[in-house]
Formats: C-alpha cells, structure tokens, sequence
C-alpha cells in the first residue's frame, strides 16, 4: 500500500499519487483570473448563485481552475466558454443529485426543460434553464454548425444519464462496477466539451478524422480516465453521503473490501485506460491533420487537468483525512 519505491504513505490521497502514472505535465492556462472572474458574474447574472449553497459550492470546486488546467492553450473566450458550461454542470448536477435522492421522477421537469432547450430552442423557464440557454447561445456564437450540433447531442446525452444515477441510487440491488461505469460515462460531462476541443484548431475536423474508429476510441477512453480520476479523489465524500456511482466506491462493494485496496484497483483500471490511450493516439498521429492532432490534444487536457485539479480542489480536501494501513 506504500508507494512503488517502498516508501510508505501517510494518507490516500499520497496514495493515489504514489500509484496513479500521470504521464502528461501540469499545464496552466494565462487567462484563469480573467474566466473565474468571469465565472463569478455569469453565474449572478442568472441568479444561479442566489440558491442557496450554491456560491459556497463554487468556490469548493473551482471551475475555473479546472477549465485552465484542462485548456492550458486555448484564447481567453473559449477558455470562459468552458469554464462557464464546467460550473453550470457542477450547479445542475449537485441539485439533480439532490432532488433525485428523494424520488427519480421529480428530476423530470428540469429534465424536460433542458432537453426543450437543447433539442427545440424552447424558450426557459427557470433561472437554471435561461443560463442553459445562454451557455448555448455562446456556443452558437463560438462554433460552427455542426460542432454547436455536436455539442447540443452530447449535452443531452449528459441530461438523460442524470435520470440513469437517479435510478441507480434509488435501487436497492449491488451496483457492480460494470454498471456503474456505464452510467459515469453518461453522467461525466466531458463529451459535451469536446466540439469545443474541435473549436480551438483552425478548422473543422474532416468527417473521416472526427469518425476514425480510433479517434472515437480515444474520445471514449480520454472521458472514462478523465471523471475516474476524480472519483479516486471524491471516494471518501461519496461514502460518506451515500454516493452509488463512484468507480472506487464500486470496486469496495463488489470485492467487499477495504478503501484503500479498492482504490488501488480503480487505479489500475485507470493506468490501464491511459496506457491504452497513449498507445493509439501514437498509432494514429501519423494520419492525423493539425486539426486532429489538436482536437485529441484537447482529449489529453482533460485527462491531466482533472488529475492536478482533483489533488488540490477543497471539495476533495477529505481523501487526506483518511490514514493508510500499511
């Protein structure tokens, strides 16, 4: 349970760090201070952080210092764009979480109007829906056609998948961890990002690019390493409130053991899906645009960002509370 070279832990969090393989560098973008600010002011303009907890929530989790260490390279527009659509997620999924925890059915009218807004540009009717609506608008603005109909497709994949957790939650049967990854991958939120990927490179990807079988892999895995990483790190706020969909968490139930040891197997489930990642991107760049070397680049941003958000972010701050038994 130590690190590789012997040395022994204090903690999970060191945990994590000592066996997770993170082979791509820290990375910062110049323009965070501009897009938290901003963030701030977008999220006042819709009322957003008048709900109670919200603000509070905000300032736990960062987004963004996420967006910066996710789109190192990218303007200063597009960096608020996504640090916008990063801190809407994090106000829609903790208040989906909230509602649904009662009954999955009275997660339907947000439900409905997110989808009426991404699916038939149906005007809002709730604070939460008027900024969906403009996060949308910005999207429009920024992307060409088909990304903004990309990222609309995806958005809503996201939305359904929060019905998904509402039902897992809400069912009293062991929650494997083949069944929990199925729904983190709906619930992630990281797809939605990628035609934003696409939007920093100078031109559209080809369809033939943008559909590769092994840029879709890649897509698939880049999401999957993305949001497991940050459940090593919520593992222990999960377990404490009663979190299902939790990759760590899974793994404990299925194998009926400790934290740390599953911990350890999330990890190798991750070091498995990035050393899968680094080996196709390496056997697919020679055939790619600069576009579409870009857009996979982006792939990797969340890959590393979320790692180096989720080891500082005060949300996460409880992994250091729990001590590793040698």
């Amino acid at each position: 349970m130590g690190a590789s070279d012997g040395t022994r832990v204090a903690n999970l969090g060191d945990l994590i760090d000592a066996h997770l393989r993170m082979p791509f560098p820290f990375l910062r973008n110049p323009h965070e201070a501009e897009a938290a600010a901003g963030v701030g002011v977008w999220l006042r303009v819709w009322g957003l952080t008048d709900e109670p907890g919200v603000a509070t929530m905000i300032a736990r989790t960062r987004p963004a210092e996420l967006a910066s260490y996710i789109c190192a390279d990218v303007d200063s527009d597009l960096l608020q764009i996504v640090a916008n659509q990063i801190a809407y997620q994090f106000v829609f999924d903790d208040l989906a979480e909230d509602v649904g925890q009662h009954s999955p059915g009275l997660l339907l009218p947000m439900l409905f109007e997110s989808i009426a807004i991404l699916r038939d540009g149906r005007p809002p009717g709730t604070p939460l829906g008027a900024a969906l609506a403009d996060l949308y608008r910005q999207v429009r603005e920024r992307c060409t056609p088909a990304q903004t109909a990309r990222w609309a497709w995806k958005s809503r994949e996201y939305v359904h998948g929060l019905l998904y957790e509402a039902v897992a939650q809400a069912q009293p049967y062991l929650l494997r961890s083949g069944d929990c990854t199925s729904i983190r991958s709906l619930i992630a939120g990281v797809e939605p990002f990628y035609p934003l990927c696409e939007a920093a490179q100078p031109g559209e990807l080809s369809p033939a690019e943008l559909h590769h079988p092994v840029v879709q892999r890649l897509g698939r895995l880049s999401a999957d390493a993305a949001v497991w990483i940050p459940d090593l790190f919520s593992a222990v706020k999960e377990q404490r409130s009663g979190g299902m969909i939790n990759l760590a968490l899974a793994h404990q139930r299925e194998n009926r053991c400790s934290l740390q040891t599953a911990v350890i197997l999330a990890i190798r489930q991750i070091n498995s899906t990035i050393e899968e990642f680094q080996e196709l991107y390496a056997e697919v760049e020679p055939e790619l645009s600069p576009a579409g070397v870009g857009y996979v680049e982006g792939m990797i941003g969340w890959i590393r960002g979320c790692y180096h958000w989720s080891r500082s972010v005060p949300r996460y701050a409880d992994v250091t509370s729990v001590s590793v038994v040698s």
